[in-house]
């Protein structure tokens, strides 16, 4: 749901911002998940860990984790609007005052986050989940109210007003988990500095890997806004988002694998890589025929979900959002895999590899963009961005297999690549009738289900599928 106010939230901004507007305001919230991931650094995780461990110490423990993620998220913020003023190629320009008010959603966002780590200890995650989506509803009918009744031919002025959306929706989510986490546990601030110390201390392998992560994932926007013009950090900010939201399979799956990997760590080790390579075979077959249509259909894709000044106008040697979602497709399946491997490190307490990883990535990314950007612009980030997944995707595996001796199995990926193949010439030759025929984005509406049904059989016909998935997936309904 999330995902979906998500599209309709950047199809509404691009058509009112236009491609440097949406360019200024992708870079705002690029340049503020570098701060925010401060008062990140993995302290959720640890949270969730010691107040399982300590139900009895469940509200000094949240209490203290609150107050330390507030006053790293309020100097974050303080420090992410100051360098934003001091910035040259910002002056001037709508960000650094973006960046001021959007650090109060940042603010906002953070303390949901802590709040739902005392949800998630209590398994009462629903109310997380129904302060998100109602969040989200708030951010998208403040947005609506701007760009069609209050400021439709001002978006100078309704810049502005579009970063407070994400401030409501922020007090919404505040307010709704603030009240369900009262109802578990009575808390206030505490300031148990020598807890803190022992917190910060368990998180900085994690914390930092994490923060490296953030880095080399989201560098190239950051590195566009500084080397080229916000047209160009518009028309890659288009792509960008969505596969940001396309990346959220991939962590759902793992999320829910990493229990059973953690326990297999211990336990056994066979079927331990058994759960990789069914996990592996899982994400290639979400991933290809993602990459397959995706490439195919990315123009209509992104007329569909953006303004049509962010397509590609080849006769005229314009490079649109569509080129930068087929290139950055690449990136996604290689992100997927990279994940794999990366819970899998974090399953075995190797958190001290993703370090390594992810510090020798952010190394290869920030090289790459600025050799590349000046010459091929957001393409060259797009780009960049491939190499550098691809980059730690190996790596991972490298480190993975030394650990556990880990072998995989190529047999089902090549026979998905066989029906995302298939689905894709499918797709291919029905494309300019159905185009022509229906006329323009309508297409998608047959073309999307075609190719998933002819995916879908290719898979049952080559047994990409295996028998012994059915009796897994028979037996778990049962």
């Amino acid at each position: 749901m999330t995902a979906a106010l998500a599209i309709v939230v950047i199809k509404l901004i691009t058509g009112y911002l236009g491609r440097a507007g949406y360019g200024e305001y992708t870079t705002i919230y690029e340049f503020l998940a570098f701060f925010g991931i401060v008062a990140d650094f993995g302290i959720f995780q640890i949270a969730v860990k010691e107040m399982s461990a300590s139900p009895k110490r469940r509200g000094r423990i949240f209490g203290n984790i609150l107050a330390m993620r507030l006053l790293l998220a309020l100097s974050a913020m303080l420090i992410a609007v100051g360098a934003a003023f001091l910035i040259p190629k910002y002056s001037g320009t709508a960000i650094p005052l973006g960046i001021a008010i959007a650090s109060v959603t940042t603010l906002l966002t953070i303390l949901f986050g802590t709040l739902s780590s005392l949800l998630q200890v209590a398994l009462k995650m629903q109310w997380n989940v129904l302060a998100l989506v109602l969040g989200k509803c708030a951010t998208l009918g403040w947005i609506i109210f701007v760009v069609k009744f209050w400021l439709p031919d001002d978006p100078i002025a309704g810049f502005y007003q579009l970063l407070v959306a994400g401030i409501i929706g922020g007090v919404v989510m505040l307010l709704l988990t603030f009240f369900a986490a009262r109802k578990i546990e009575h808390f206030s601030l505490n300031f148990d500095f020598k807890f803190w110390k022992e917190v910060l201390l368990k998180t900085l392998p994690y914390g930092t890997a994490i923060f490296l992560a953030t880095i080399y994932f989201r560098i190239d926007v950051i590195l566009l806004s500084l080397m080229r013009d916000s047209d160009e950090v518009g028309i890659y900010g288009v792509a960008a988002r969505i596969l940001e939201n396309l990346g959220t399979f991939s962590i759902f799956f793992l999320n829910s694998a990493l229990p059973a990997m953690t326990r297999l760590f211990k336990d056994n080790l066979v079927k331990l890589k058994k759960l990789i390579q069914y996990a592996f075979d899982f994400l290639v077959m979400i991933g290809l025929p993602i990459v397959v249509g995706g490439i195919l259909l990315a123009y209509p894709l992104v007329g569909a979900i953006s303004d049509p000044e962010f397509l590609s106008d080849l006769s005229k040697g314009f490079f649109g959002s569509d080129i930068a979602l087929q290139i950055l497709l690449f990136a996604m399946l290689f992100a997927f895999l990279a994940n794999l491997f990366g819970y899998t490190l974090l399953a075995g307490n190797k958190q001290i590899k993703l370090l390594w990883i992810n510090g020798a990535a952010v190394v290869f990314n920030l090289i790459g963009n600025l050799l590349i950007i000046p010459v091929w612009g957001f393409r060259g980030a797009a780009m960049t961005s491939v190499l550098s997944q691809l980059f730690v995707c190996i790596l991972g595996f490298f480190f993975v297999r030394k650990m556990i001796s880990l072998k995989i199995s190529l047999l089902t990926f090549l026979k998905t690549a066989l029906a995302a193949g298939v689905m894709g010439l499918t797709i291919w030759k029905l494309q300019p009738i159905l185009f022509t025929a229906l006329g323009g984005n309508i297409s998608l509406l047959i073309l999307l289900p075609i190719g998933a049904v002819i995916y879908g059989i290719v898979l049952l016909i080559s047994k990409a599928i295996t028998p012994e998935m059915w009796q897994l997936i028979r037996k778990k309904s049962s």
